[in-house]
């Protein structure tokens, strides 16, 4: 981009003496001035669909200007500049507005945790998970099977046979003596296989915000 610079100065030849050689208007003066023109018009930016190269600058527009006004760099800059920074509290308070449900797998007030609003808890309830595996804080159930131990059997009794006295009746009603120091079991029923247990499930807690 270029601007038009006179290379003659015409009017300058009128107030020269008839005959003098620098009065005359020569062609090639004319034409220079004519070359001058036309690449100062060819360099210039169009009023429409204008493509600018190098580094074009513009004014600065002030803070928060809202006009067809150029935007430039240093504009764009100040204005990010000027945003202010959300808090953590300030995020949290969007996401979760005033009458919103907040789950979670510890039994720990939402307040706590988002730094913003009152909660009210609104119970707890459990989520079947697959089977098998570890689910971290507040899975409870244990895996698909289990080979329960003689803790876990309920507490109970077995007819072992022993009968005093005489009569008659069902094969096993009469005592059999043995000697010796043994205690006498009764007969044994099971194998000792593992039986489906409760599909693990997480405990799963609910608050909701009241304001």
């Amino acid at each position: 981009m270029s601007n038009y610079t006179k290379s003659t100065n015409f009017a300058v030849k009128d107030g020269l003496s008839a005959g003098t050689a620098a009065k005359r208007v020569r062609g090639t003066e004319i034409d220079d001035e004519y070359n001058a023109i036309a690449v100062a018009v060819a360099t210039k930016a169009n009023i429409n669909n204008t493509a600018l190269t190098g580094v074009p600058t513009a004014p600065t527009a002030a803070v928060a200007v809202n006009t067809t006004q150029l935007a430039t760099t240093a504009y764009v800059k100040t204005n990010i500049a000027a945003i202010p920074t959300l808090t953590a509290a300030a995020v949290n308070g969007l996401a979760y507005p005033v009458g919103s449900i907040y789950t979670s797998v510890v039994a720990t007030n939402p307040n706590s945790l988002l730094g913003v609003g009152s909660w009210s808890a609104m119970g707890q309830g459990r989520v079947l998970m697959g089977a098998g595996g570890s689910y971290g804080a507040g899975s409870q159930g244990g895996t698909a099977t289990e080979t329960l131990s003689l803790a876990q059997i309920p507490s109970h009794t077995h007819y072992s046979g022993w009968r005093t006295g005489s009569g008659t009746g069902s094969a096993g009603q009469y005592a059999t003596l043995h000697e010796g120091p043994a205690s006498v079991n009764t007969g044994s029923a099971g194998s000792g296989s593992a039986h489906n247990n409760l599909q693990p499930y997480l405990v799963v807690y609910m608050w909701k915000r009241t304001s």
